[in-house]
């Protein structure tokens, strides 16, 4: 019975982790394969966040670090969406996709952090949130269950 649950869990988070990979292969392909995001639409958000959203300590990585280099990023954030749904749906290399899944989403928690507004309800905060901390745990979950493919089609190691 316990080994019949076990697949049973196991298949639902397969299925989880392929239909988050779908959505990540949709925000990363009109980032790559688009023009809009990366030129303009990114650093359109990344002055939002500054001026409003971000947390304190974020605000002088987004405006001296990336929106600089806003073209660059925008096409970067899309290449690693991308990466991140295509491991996903693969399974192949589905621990360093949920890395960089979970940093991506804390990103974009501390970005946009102040959405409700400075002296909110604190569950204003965590309700606004909602876009990314569950993305965040799906990671974690992602990451402590993997068996990527890579690993499991490795000539001459054990399963």
């Amino acid at each position: 019975m316990a080994a019949q649950e076990t697949r049973s869990s196991l298949r639902i988070i397969v299925l989880a982790r392929i239909v988050t990979g779908v959505f990540f292969v949709l925000f990363g392909e009109y980032k790559v394969f688009g023009s809009a995001f990366a030129h303009g639409g990114f650093a359109h958000y990344l002055e939002g966040y500054i001026q409003q959203t971000a947390v304190s300590f974020y605000r002088p990585v987004l405006s001296h670090f990336v929106l600089p280099h806003a073209t660059v990023f925008g096409y970067l954030v899309g290449i690693v969406e991308l990466f991140i749904g295509i491991s996903l749906i693969s399974g192949f290399y589905v621990r360093a996709a949920s890395v960089l899944g979970a940093l991506h989403m804390v990103s974009l928690t501390l970005a946009t952090w102040w959405v409700p507004g400075h002296g909110a309800p604190l569950w204003r905060y965590f309700g606004a949130a909602l876009d990314h901390v569950p993305l965040l745990l799906l990671f974690l979950i992602f990451f402590a269950s993997s068996t990527d493919r890579k690993r499991a089609i490795t000539p001459g190691r054990r399963n």
